[in-house]
């Protein structure tokens, strides 16, 4: 049987924390679909989703099954329509369980053929987030060991025209 799995979010930008997971994940899964969510309702995204879908290929291109797209309505829609059985969902701080837990049980009452696995990222990733990122690199920051070199000059080009 292969096992496919999705690892959704909006990876605005890709963190080399999203690519530990992804790195992993590829370990226990026979193929791992990164899913960039072109909608995303409460975010306003620094860069469009064809961006982040290639700065995300860009990051993960030496990984073998991996998979990077854009996609837009429900994660559980999407991963049944791809049959991904399993959602990857990153866990950095006791803080992102509470979401975290609501969204997998939201995802089960919605389709209950499709399973919520939680990683946790290694130790020295635990602290980055996106939105860090962004606000590093918007004050001029460097992000160089956060971020992977084609992300930072993305970030460092995106931060010196605005």
């Amino acid at each position: 049987m292969t096992v496919g799995a999705m690892y959704p979010g909006t990876f605005d930008p890709i963190t080399l924390g999203h690519e530990d997971l992804v790195r992993r994940a590829v370990r226990l899964f026979d193929k791992v679909v990164v899913a960039i969510a072109a909608n995303p309702e409460s975010k306003a995204p620094m860069f469009s989703v064809d961006e982040r879908v290639a700065l995300a290929s860009a990051a993960l291109a030496d990984i073998d099954n991996v998979e990077v797209t854009g996609y837009k309505g429900l994660t559980v829609d999407f991963a049944c329509e791809h049959g991904l059985i399993v959602i990857i969902r990153g866990l950095r701080a006791v803080s992102d369980f509470e979401y975290e837990f609501q969204l997998a049980n939201m995802n089960r009452h919605l389709n209950d053929d499709v399973e919520t696995a939680f990683l946790t990222p290694t130790e020295k990733y635990m602290f980055i987030s996106s939105s860090l990122v962004r606000e590093v690199a918007m004050l001029g920051g460097d992000v160089s060991e956060f971020v992977s070199s084609k992300v930072r000059l993305a970030l460092m080009k995106r931060c010196a025209d605005a």
